[in-house]
C-alpha cells in the first residue's frame, strides 16, 4: 500500500471519530459507553503513530 492510500485510510478513519463522540452523547448507551471510549482512544492512537511515522502527513 503506498502513502497516498495509507492517507486517505487515515482522513477516513479521523472522520468516524466524529460519529463516536455523538455516540457517547446517547443516554442509553449503557456498557457499551467503555467500547466506545476505548474505540476513540485507539483512533487517536492510529492517527498520532500515522502522524509520527509520516510527519510530513
Amino acid at each position: 500500500m503506498d502513502k497516498e492510500k495509507l492517507q486517505e485510510r487515515i482522513a477516513l478513519i479521523e472522520s468516524k471519530r466524529e460519529y463516536l463522540l455523538r455516540l457517547l452523547e446517547k443516554p442509553n448507551l449503557g456498557s457499551l459507553r467503555i467500547d466506545v471510549n476505548q474505540a476513540i482512544e485507539e483512533l487517536d492512537d492510529l492517527v498520532v503513530e500515522f502522524k509520527r511515522t509520516f510527519p510530513d502527513s
